[in-house]
């Protein structure tokens, strides 16, 4: 069968976020998880927020702000599954299994933690100061955030690879202890986005929070427009020609222009413009691309309880997955029942194996489609278009209802037909015996499941 690349990203909600923010993560993030080949996981990472920040208050404004910056974004959660760490229990549970395993030496060796090792040294104080437990254990709580979901490809900055890496030797030293030939976890791989921009601030270094030189995003057009007034220039005046490479304000632009909108403003920058019209351009620019989205990002702020909704939702998908694997994960380190262990075991596999969900997506032309995914991510079914959204949800729900299925193979593929109309196809298989097993794997992962 055919298998999706599973991508997971995570987001740490303590601050609001930023005009650098939105380019150089948000933005091609939203992008990404338009690929009909990605199976996308966005989650906010309060429990690692927690590491960070000890005031409620602003974790939870953060966690708000963060989540309305994303839908508002336009980051579609019938294509992805997105959700907050802390909605998933059993994402602690496995940083606990992983832990129990996790070499110390391997946490000795993180960056982050021997960054404060080493400031206090600077200063003269204990080793260890300050340090909490959530600090130095940070990289298997990550491991676990990207094991549990067993994530392919991970987007991450260069000063996280080493906690992709860390992720990998902590899942292989599981596998090894307990996988007894089984390979329980996926090797992840980081994803470095070389091409992603980092945005320049007011004063021309890099955007960010701590040097207080950020452009709001989605505050106000006001706070924009008044963000964009303090960005520093040269003193050439209106009339004289300007140097568009060595001006941070021509860099801004350029991140969100079009190549006909970036020649026309380096023309004008190099024939005289004056450095307030050229700031109210950037203006014009940034509010035509982010107006609606500021909308939007109010109304879902003035609304939480759709923020809720939807993040409660995400929660059941990833759930969908997680449950049964930590189910499995237990079973393999003897966390197992006292009553009949072996029909535990097999009760865990059925229900790993019908742990298929249903993935919606939107087509360029406008019609909805979904697809089915084993619990591994294969691909078992993509469906025809439908005019809306609302049509393919109620096929979705009567391919769940428990009813007979209508499978009719085609020589190496099969379809399923719903009231005497195809409704959705299989992808193509080597062999008739595999496409069988498919049909029978489809049957199971469709059938309920009795509690």
């Amino acid at each position: 069968m055919t298998t999706r690349t599973r991508i997971l990203t995570g987001i740490t909600t303590t601050g609001t976020p930023h005009l650098g923010n939105y380019a150089g993560a948000i933005r091609p993030a939203i992008l990404a998880s338009q690929d009909a080949n990605a199976d996308s996981f966005y989650f906010l990472a309060d429990y690692h927020a927690l590491i960070k920040c000890d005031d409620p208050q602003r974790i939870q404004r953060s966690r708000m702000e963060i989540a309305a910056t994303w839908l508002a974004g336009g980051l579609d959660v019938n294509r992805v599954t997105f959700y907050r760490q802390s909605d998933i229990p059993e994402i602690p549970e496995l940083t606990w299994l992983l832990t129990c395993v996790a070499a110390k030496g391997l946490l000795n060796r993180a960056h982050a933690y021997k960054a404060s090792v080493d400031k206090n040294l600077e200063n003269g104080e204990d080793p260890d100061a300050g340090i909490t437990m959530g600090l130095y254990s940070y990289p298997v709580l990550m491991a676990a955030d990207i094991l549990m979901f067993n994530a392919h490809k991970v987007p991450v900055g260069r000063d996280q690879i080493q906690h992709v890496e860390m992720a990998r030797d902590i899942g292989q030293r599981f596998n090894h202890l307990f996988g007894k030939g089984k390979e329980f976890f996926t090797m992840p791989e980081a994803l470095i986005e070389e091409s992603v921009a980092t945005l320049p601030g007011l004063d021309g270094r890099k955007m960010s929070k701590s040097y207080d030189n950020t452009i709001p995003l989605f505050t106000s057009a006001k706070d924009m427009t008044d963000a964009i007034s303090r960005i520093v220039t040269d003193s050439r005046a209106p009339g004289e020609a300007k140097d568009p490479d060595n001006s941070h304000l021509f860099t801004l632009y350029q991140a969100f222009a079009t190549q006909a909108q970036e020649e026309e403003f380096r023309g004008e920058l190099l024939q005289g413009l004056g450095w307030g019209e050229a700031k109210n351009r950037l203006f014009q620019l940034l509010d035509g691309q982010l107006g609606e989205a500021r909308e939007r990002y109010h109304q879902l702020m003035s609304r939480p309880s759709d923020m809720e909704d939807l993040l409660l939702v995400g929660a059941r998908k990833a759930r969908a997955v997680a449950a049964p694997f930590l189910a499995e994960l237990r079973e393999a380190v003897g966390l197992r029942s006292f009553v009949n262990p072996v029909a535990v075991a097999a009760t865990t596999k059925k229900k790993a194996a019908k742990a298929a969900r249903f993935v919606s997506f939107r087509e360029d032309d406008g019609s909805f489609r979904f697809r089915l995914l084993a619990a591994e991510g294969e691909q078992l079914l993509l469906s025809r278009n439908f005019a809306d959204g609302k049509t393919a949800g109620a096929v979705t729900k009567q391919l769940q209802s428990g009813q007979a299925l209508d499978v009719r193979s085609e020589a190496s593929s099969f379809s399923v037909w719903l009231d005497g109309e195809v409704v959705a196809d299989s992808p193509a298989f080597a062999d008739s015996a595999s496409r069988d097993a498919a049909i029978e794997a489809l049957r199971v992962a469709l059938t309920p499941i009795e509690d």
